[in-house]
């Protein structure tokens, strides 16, 4: 089983849609991990999109993390990195596909509502800077066998 990081950012806080993004995720089957408010600061945020700190996009961006808290999130499941990724939709909103969460509730570029991470190695890093270990946990989910076939997944 996979685990990714999901990022509310303040657009989806101010326009008071966490819950409906976090139900999204639930009925898709992913099992949540992990999830907390937060107020992001520079130094996080410099380490986060290291990535991109050369673009001259870089200080608005940062900027804009850090009007309201965010909530962070891990979530569980096969394949979850990609099936977050396929959810979340094109990062510039409008062009992103109706029916994913950024096709439904967004329209700019950067207030894009969410941030998921974007491979299996990155997921682990971005997990290890939000959390610490003794805030992920594991569970049994309820519905667990009725989410995967048996051959799907190892016991």
């Amino acid at each position: 089983m996979e685990k990714t990081l999901v990022i509310l950012k303040p657009s989806a806080i101010q326009r008071e849609l966490a819950g409906e993004i976090i139900t999204r995720f639930e009925r898709r089957g992913l099992r949540l991990c992990g999830i907390k408010m937060m107020q992001l600061d520079d130094e996080i945020l410099s380490e986060h999109y290291a990535h991109v700190s050369n673009r001259p996009f870089f200080q608005q961006l940062k900027d804009a993390m850090i009007i309201t808290p965010v909530v962070v999130s891990c979530w569980e499941g096969l394949d979850a990195v990609s099936v977050v990724r396929n959810m979340t939709g094109a990062t510039v909103c409008r062009n992103a596909t109706p029916g994913t969460i950024r096709g439904d509730f967004g329209m700019s570029n950067q207030e894009n509502i969410i941030h998921t991470s974007d491979s299996v190695e990155n997921a682990e890093i971005e997990l290890n800077r939000f959390f610490k270990k003794e805030e992920i946990f594991d569970y049994k989910k309820a519905c667990f066998d009725f989410l995967y076939a048996r051959d799907e997944i190892k016991r």
